[in-house]
């Protein structure tokens, strides 16, 4: 296969701007990768739907992306979408595909109780795929999860500069320690790209002894090594592209000019 133009850029793919937090670690791996992020704010949130309309929606949108921008690699930067519609991506695309899996296996490592969570979307936390991850690297240990679907919401709202409190994302995260055996948690896996945005007040929630781990650093050293021996240059400034209002999306350009992102346009 040859390889892409410099100038051709990674696709980063999210339900909405969790991605960001994906985004922020290539950024230190391939700063001079050009990059072009995709929200689908139009279809948010994702975790409220079925397995049949994530994977439609996702499987059309990036097919459309791909023709139109004809990117050298798609990252999935969506738990919830990776879960469900991964397979079926990587069957219709040629581009590369780099999904976004839960940090079960180093949860499970790093766990000292033997009693780890997993907080996600709720349409990740049913997924058989997260049901083998726990199979293949989380024998003799306890996994338990909870869908929060709430914190999405509160995610987003904390990147357009509304204040968020720790209360309200506490309440959308108890549900994971209120269960059975939830008092010996040590380590949370947050399994939704969005949910690192809200480190601080899930911190604050959980307790400085539980620790808190995410795939974000993990997808973009995949990215790397996929992408070696390739040659990076931008012909033009980066962007993001929204499914949804663009007036509303406009209201996120801090947080995508903190990753190097002024340009916000409709899809």
């Amino acid at each position: 296969m040859d390889k892409p133009e410099p100038h051709t850029p990674i696709l980063v793919f999210d339900s909405g701007v969790g991605g960001l937090t994906v985004l922020a670690q290539l950024r230190k791996l391939l700063p001079q990768a050009p990059v072009i992020y995709a929200a689908d704010m139009a279809g948010l949130p994702y975790g409220a739907k079925s397995e049949a309309e994530v994977a439609a929606r996702v499987a059309g949108l990036l097919g459309r992306m791909a023709e139109r921008y004809q990117p050298r690699l798609i990252c999935l930067a969506c738990n919830t979408a990776s879960t469900i519609a991964l397979g079926m991506v990587r069957e219709v695309l040629e581009t590369p595909i780099v999904g976004t899996v839960p940090a079960i296996k180093p949860a499970a490592a790093l766990t000292k109780s033997g009693t780890f969570g997993l907080l996600g979307t709720e349409a990740t936390m049913r997924q058989a795929y997260v049901d083998e991850l726990e199979r293949e690297f989380a024998k003799g240990k306890v996994l338990l999860r909870h869908g929060a679907n709430g914190l999405v919401p509160l995610a987003e709202a904390k990147l357009r500069g509304e204040p968020v409190s720790v209360d309200a994302v506490a309440h959308e995260a108890k549900g994971l320690v209120l269960q059975q055996g939830g008092e010996a948690i040590d380590t949370v896996v947050l399994a939704c790209t969005h949910f690192p945005l809200l480190a601080e007040e899930l911190r604050a929630a959980f307790g400085e002894d539980v620790t808190l781990l995410d795939g974000s650093e993990g997808i973009a050293r995949r990215i790397v090594a996929l992408t070696q021996g390739q040659r990076f240059e931008r012909s033009r400034s980066d962007f993001a592209v929204t499914t949804g209002d663009l007036a509303d999306f406009r209201k996120l350009a801090a947080a995508f000019a903190a990753q190097k992102i002024t340009r916000l346009e409709s899809f």
